[in-house]
């Protein structure tokens, strides 16, 4: 069982065990997320911490995105509630690249490869998430790669 796993069964047990009810259900949902992405396909494994992380960073994206459309809807009771879920999965991924440590990993990982130019956007892309490393989202670096080829 990957680490990460660990960590969150035991801290899903913890908040149980401290009557936490946000924690206990936003970790049970996270849980159940990775015990899903662990029976996809055609037999049952055990997910590394980069593939936990990776549900993980899925989940969160999901809390926010629900949380905005509840905002746009009105309800904002449902809206914070996202938003609180999102907070916690926050505390088990890896601290965000601000806009500049962005734009400097972007553009180091165009100039290693020198790309340029619309034709190179999906090569230029796969090395600027290699470099980024999850470490930020995918929209984020797309947008990124985007302005720094001048596309």
């Amino acid at each position: 069982m990957s680490t990460l796993k660990d960590r969150l069964t035991a801290d899903m047990r913890a908040a149980l065990k401290a009557r936490d009810e946000l924690t206990t259900s936003t970790l049970r949902m996270a849980l159940a997320a990775v015990g899903t992405a662990e029976v996809a396909g055609k037999a049952k494994r055990e997910l590394t911490d980069d593939e936990v992380l990776s549900v993980l960073t899925k989940e969160a994206k999901k809390r926010r995105e629900a949380a905005t459309a509840f905002a746009d809807a009105g309800r904002t009771e449902q809206a914070s509630k996202e938003v609180a879920e999102g907070e916690v999965l926050e505390r088990y991924l890896p601290k965000q690249l601000s806009a500049d440590e962005l734009t400097e990993l972007v553009a180091g990982a165009l100039a290693a490869g020198g790309f340029s130019g619309r034709a190179q956007l999906g090569p230029a892309m796969k090395a600027a998430q290699a470099a980024v490393a999850g470490r930020a989202e995918g929209g984020r670096v797309a947008a990124e790669v985007r302005r720094q080829l001048g596309l």
